[in-house]
Parts: structure tokens; C-alpha cells; sequence
């Protein structure tokens, strides 16, 4: 079985690609290949403690052929710290390939 894993990632203005270009070279070279959905932003919007909050974000798309758990729970560690975020989403879903 294979998986379909997408990162979002927090947008800010002046963002410096820095993060961004660290973030495409780390997935490239563990899973062989990325896409980044960068070109226009989306907007995530939430509630939070009776306030509205909004974010802009881009998605990071990657394929794996097995879910290793641990070490995506590593890498939201790693790039909570590096966004400055409390909690970046990470996403899992079953694929076939066709």
C-alpha cells in the first residue's frame, strides 16, 4: 500500500524561503521526490477560544510506500520549531497507484 502524506505549512508575509527550500530538500531526499503547492497560498481559517484565527498556507505533498510514524511525528517536532507553529498538520492518506 502506498501513501499519499501532505504537510501544511504556515505562510507569512516577508517569508523568507529558507524554510521552505530546507523543507523540499529533506522530503526529496528521503522520499525521492516532492511537490510543493506554493504559487498561491490557501487560507486556513479556525476557531480558537471564541476568536476567529487565519492562516495562509501551502501544502507539501509527498508519496511513501510505508507510514513510518515515528519519524513523521519527529519531523512535526522539528518543523513546529523551525514555523514557529504549536502544532503544523501533517496528513495520511491511503493510495493506489494507477
Amino acid at each position: 500500500m502506498a501513501f499519499l502524506i501532505e504537510i501544511l505549512l504556515p505562510v507569512s508575509p516577508g517569508d523568507a524561503n529558507g524554510r521552505f527550500d530546507a523543507v523540499r530538500s529533506e522530503l526529496a531526499e528521503k522520499f525521492g521526490g516532492v511537490t510543493i503547492y506554493a504559487n498561491v497560498p490557501a487560507e486556513g481559517i479556525w476557531t480558537e477560544g471564541g476568536s476567529v484565527e487565519i492562516d495562509h498556507i501551502i501544502v507539501v505533498e509527498v508519496m511513501a510506500s510505508n507510514l513510518d510514524r515515528r519519524w513523521w511525528a519527529s519531523y512535526r517536532q522539528t518543523l513546529e520549531i523551525r514555523f514557529e507553529q504549536n502544532e503544523i498538520v501533517i496528513r495520511s492518506t491511503a493510495i493506489d497507484r494507477l
